[in-house]
């Protein structure tokens, strides 16, 4: 997640908000993978459930992976960007935070 902050323009921002419908889908099937198979396993131990993520991960590549060979279209993209704040954007958000 680390990596798309920058590629999306986002500084502590909630980066979900700004996903595309491609990148929250395969962000589901990741987590949908990992937990389905952490049930299947029964893991309870660290090292077990980093594994199980890493293979709900990899499932999830594939699938991004083959509908981008398909396509030719990246499924993760710069769109939908948080744009820089106006200093006057800035100072509403501010205030309605502050309400």
């Amino acid at each position: 997640m680390a990596q798309h902050e920058p590629m999306k323009g986002l500084g502590s921002h909630n980066l979900r908000g700004y996903m595309s419908e491609a990148e929250l889908i395969f962000t589901a099937l990741a987590k949908l993978s990992t937990r389905q198979i952490v049930e299947s396993v029964g893991a309870t131990w660290i090292a077990e459930n980093k594994a199980a993520a890493q293979t709900g991960g990899r499932i999830a590549r594939q699938a991004r992976n083959q509908l981008e060979s398909q396509t030719g279209k990246s499924a993760g993209t710069g769109d939908r960007y948080l744009p820089p704040a106006t200093p006057k954007a800035a100072k509403a958000a501010k205030a309605a935070k502050a309400m």
